[in-house]
């Protein structure tokens, strides 16, 4: 089976670059864009060699897993087209449910349960399964936007900052490509709701409903400083609102985020 969008996604006028393996689906993307692509297009792979994550990080996808980005190109100011990134994850959640059904019956209790950590991941038990990033660049008079998602089908890297989890290992037996079809599908649903910007309070709302670690412990480590407090809220603009031990409450725009237990150990 190769790679091939769903029903809504080929309805909706979207298209499709597939590659058996390439460095960077974001790269793709970018490229295609300066080249005069204009989308909504998706570049997909099962097999990432030279992909960045968050902080310039290696983002690998070995063979199975997936990597995708999409490729949409509007008319919009960086700072709306960055809330983008809370419909990708509400897309991507809404995918994996999808694609879990079977399990979630033989699993029963112990199924995935998927939560969306901010600003863009994906994490099941505290564990990271998706990371999703953003890239944008000018051409012409309108911003080439690349949402790039990596979601762990059959492996898991080691040794990251948030320890990582695969479909696989959570019982999920499923192939990168099924998984795709059913993003491609989830993210016209949730790219419409978002609407440019237009639909952001919608957005915000369902991601709230999904959010991990909400009203918890959080550290956030923007770099240069490091927030303690209690997750309270996302504002609406995206940015995550930490309640802090004198009653502030202070908005961050961009940084590493640690819940619980995890938050001292972020902190250190």
């Amino acid at each position: 089976m190769g790679f091939a969008l769903g029903p809504r996604a080929l309805s909706a006028g979207y298209k499709l670059a597939a590659f058996e393996r390439t460095g960077s689906t974001n790269t793709e993307a970018i490229e295609h864009a300066r080249g005069g692509e204009r989308g909504p297009m998706w570049f997909v792979t099962s097999e990432q060699t030279a992909g960045r994550g968050r902080r310039q990080r290696a983002w690998i996808a070995p063979r199975g897993n997936l990597a995708a980005s999409i490729l949409e190109v509007m008319n919009v100011p960086p700072a709306v087209a960055a809330t983008l990134g809370f419909a990708a994850g509400l897309a991507e959640e809404a995918a994996l449910e999808k694609v879990s059904l079977e399990a979630a019956l033989r699993l029963g209790e112990g199924r995935p349960r998927y939560a969306l950590k901010w600003p863009n991941d994906v994490l099941v038990g505290g564990k990271k399964l998706v990371g999703i990033g953003l890239e944008a660049e000018i051409i012409g008079d309108r911003l080439a936007v690349v949402v790039g998602m990596g979601t762990n089908v059959v492996a898991a890297p080691e040794g990251t900052p948030t320890p990582a989890v695969s479909l696989a290992a959570l019982g999920v037996q499923i192939g990168a490509e099924e998984l795709f079809s059913a993003l491609s599908d989830a993210w016209v649903e949730f790219r419409g709701i978002w609407d440019n910007g237009r639909g952001f309070a919608e957005i915000r709302k369902l991601w709230l409903e999904r959010a991990a670690g909400l009203g918890e412990k959080v550290a956030i480590n923007t770099g240069t400083t490091t927030l303690e407090g209690i997750f309270d809220t996302i504002d609406d603009t995206g940015c995550l609102i930490v309640r802090t031990a004198d009653g502030r409450r202070l908005p961050v725009a961009a940084g590493e985020v640690f819940f619980g237990s995890a938050a001292s150990v972020g902190a250190a």
